[in-house]
């Protein structure tokens, strides 16, 4: 009976900070993250404060937690995306893919508040983006393979390293994002991010 207890008790707290994270995920989405408090997340959760420090033990921890979440769950959307693109497709068309891909979750998934609060918080270091900033994120090991399918087979040069090859274009798209946040909504995310592309894959094509 004890155990039973024990093992529903933590049932509930892994349903209750589930609900927490959810209920807050929809409110920074909707509202910006800035905009969004501990007060109005644990009303829509309908949890009490006590509940919400039981889990995370400020804002700017549960932000953490879902910069974590949505940076895994970026990289298994592309992951997949990439499962699903033809062999017939050109590397360089699967690069510009896999962009128009990012382009779209940043866009629809994470919204352009919430990517100026991120941007915010890599300068201040009030919040830890390592998850997102990381090389050793998913990410970065989907571009690097791709671009050793394109100099294997010969269609991409081979005189720079693939890995660093694969900064340069997250980079860019981090660059673009930026530009994205400051000039929204005079500036077409997607079409911007795939123009650039354009330019940095000609300099690679063999």
């Amino acid at each position: 009976m004890i155990k039973e207890n024990k093992n529903t008790r933590t049932q509930n707290a892994i349903e209750t900070k589930k609900n927490i994270s959810e209920v807050a995920r929809e409110l920074f989405k909707e509202l910006g993250i800035e905009h969004v408090s501990v007060d109005s997340i644990v009303k829509a959760a309908g949890v009490s404060k006590g509940a919400f420090y039981l889990h995370f033990e400020s804002k700017d921890a549960l932000v953490v937690a879902l910069i974590n979440d949505y940076t895994e769950i970026a990289d298994m959307d592309y992951k997949s995306f990439l499962a699903t693109v033809s062999d017939h497709n050109s590397v360089l068309e699967i690069l510009a893919l896999l962009a128009e891909k990012i382009s779209d979750f940043i866009e629809f998934n994470i919204g352009v508040d919430n990517m100026r609060v991120l941007y915010k918080a890599h300068l201040t270091k009030t919040i830890d983006t390592t998850s997102a900033m990381s090389y050793n994120r998913e990410l970065y090991k989907l571009f690097s393979e791709v671009l050793e399918r394109g100099v294997n087979q010969k269609e991409l040069r081979d005189d720079i390293p693939v890995d660093s090859l694969a900064k340069h274009l997250i980079l860019a798209t981090r660059g673009i994002t930026f530009e994205w946040c400051v000039r929204y909504p005079d500036f077409n995310l997607k079409e911007q991010v795939l123009d650039h592309y354009k330019i940095l894959l000609y300099g690679l094509k063999k």
